[in-house]
């Protein structure tokens, strides 16, 4: 038997889209599934299914996986986040050499990956974790592709995974080398956190255009389509179009019978977590985290609606709004702008973390780097990321995209826009946080002088916290005996 050139182990959706992706592009194949509880069938149904005719060995034995395989071996785990990984890594241990590759393509949280970069290269083992964005088609077609971990490992995958991603605008592949330890699996984090953000904002725009200006999913469509003809333009704009038109088998709107409890698998959670944990300032993306949160208290909703007049007027679509027809055309014509600019600061949030994260783990991320890998076959490109990418080529030490003026200037353009869709939701009792956490965010960060003075002054009268003065340099810190 040939020996494979690469090996996949794990063949959920991701893992069997991303081996014939890899086996379309001339990648010699063995592939392994552990027969987990539920498992058992998918190697055989891969096999019969997609195995014939194609450069590729299939086998539920890991000893027989494992010497498939030509040296240094390389391995993509599949695989859920957390303990499995670890095991499936214990598990191959004791056949694995110096010089292997080990792929991690799960969403792992990177202090996970941290610590398997470090422990394995102890035993001589490359280990990469690699972010994957793009769901069921992108492992298809090509999807994005954000590797960290061992360096040494880059030379050897850089020609195996290129093949495989999306292009970005200028026809490069969506990959590259992000950078050391967890440094890949915290950009897909960010990734994740950011498609919180603009999932949140794109539903909160839905909510206004049915239920304050009384569009039907039709009319929502074409605004969209027209949105997207422009600075707007993005993937998720995209989908939420087809959503719209999509038609049950009654020929009713599918999206006004499914059920308003979003669900989430954690990374968005993990982002929050770490902003916490690291001092962040990441209002949007932590809000869009809080809102699916509520959203999942439906009873309780339910059983509060009682206390608000609006309910009599939002449940019903086919009411007419409550406003007059020069505030619904003011909504619609603003929309568009205020989209842009929170959609913007969602944006900024995510590549400040990257760039303080960067700093604080010694990674070197490259911020053009990402916004190039993340403009096709991921869930968040966007017409944004090439603005993105030349303020980085430009300014690649830059500590916030907000300090750009061509980025600045469109979110000033669109302030006025982005407070009268606010200002018109309150009014209406819409919710929308991520709206607002976005505009306050940017007030905040545009803002001199933030009363966090009487802050500091509050902790040292009860805590003997200290502060520092604006008379005295940085860093020299007093104490004054309030009572």
């Amino acid at each position: 038997m040939n020996l494979s050139s690469f090996g996949i182990c794990g063949l959920g959706v991701m893992g069997q889209n991303l081996a014939l992706n890899l086996e379309e592009k001339g990648i010699s194949l063995s592939v392994f599934n552990r027969n987990a509880e539920g498992e058992s069938h998918l190697l055989p149904e891969f096999m019969s299914s997609f195995g014939k005719d194609r450069e590729m060995y299939g086998t539920d034995n890991l000893a027989d996986f494992m010497a498939s395989l030509e040296r240094p071996r390389k391995i993509l785990m599949m695989v859920k986040a957390g303990e499995a990984v670890d095991q499936v890594i214990d598990q191959m241990r004791p056949f694995l050499e110096p010089g292997d590759i080990l792929i991690d393509g799960g969403n792992s949280h990177f202090k996970d990956s941290q610590r398997r970069t470090g422990k394995l290269a102890s035993e001589g083992v490359l280990f990469t974790g690699m972010g994957v964005s793009g769901g069921e088609e992108g492992a298809r077609k090509g999807p994005s592709l954000m590797p960290g971990g061992n360096k040494e490992a880059w030379s050897i995958l850089q020609p195996i995974l290129e093949p495989v991603a999306a292009r970005s605008y200028s026809n490069t592949p969506c990959c590259g080398w992000i950078g050391n330890g967890g440094a890949g699996h915290f950009v897909k984090m960010i990734h994740n956190g950011i498609e919180y953000a603009d999932m949140q904002l794109i539903s909160e725009a839905y909510h206004l255009m049915k239920n304050v200006a009384g569009l039907s999913p039709m009319e929502m469509t074409g605004l969209m389509d027209e949105w997207n003809r422009g600075a707007l333009n993005s993937y998720l704009l995209e989908i939420t179009s087809h959503i719209l038109r999509f038609k049950d088998t009654d020929g009713e709107p599918l999206l006004d019978k499914i059920l308003d409890r979003a669900g989430q698998k954690g990374t968005g959670a993990w982002t929050a977590v770490t902003a916490l944990e690291e001092g962040l300032p990441l209002p949007a993306i932590t809000e869009a985290v809080f809102s699916r949160y509520i959203s999942s208290q439906k009873k309780l909703r339910e059983q509060l609606s009682d206390i608000s007049v609006r309910e009599a007027r939002t449940t019903d679509s086919k009411q007419p709004p409550n406003i007059s027809p020069e505030k619904r055309k003011q909504l619609l014509d603003q929309l568009p702008g205020a989209l842009l600019a929170a959609r913007m600061m969602c944006y900024s949030e995510g590549f400040f973390a990257i760039r303080q994260a960067s700093d604080t783990y010694q990674w070197d991320i490259q911020p053009s780097l990402i916004a190039r890998i993340w403009q096709g076959g991921c869930i968040i490109r966007s017409k944004l990321l090439s603005l993105i990418e030349n303020v980085g080529e430009s300014s690649p030490m830059l500590p916030h995209l907000l300090l750009a003026p061509e980025y600045q200037n469109p979110i000033l353009q669109h302030t006025s826009e982005w407070k009268g869709v606010i200002s018109l939701a309150i009014q209406q009792d819409i919710p929308v946080p991520v709206f607002t956490s976005t505009l306050q965010e940017f007030q905040a960060l545009s803002t001199r002088n933030l009363p966090a003075n009487l802050i500091q002054a509050q902790r040292d009268y009860f805590g003997a916290h200290t502060y520092e003065r604006t008379d005295r340099p940085a860093g020299e810190y007093f104490h004054t005996r309030w009572k």
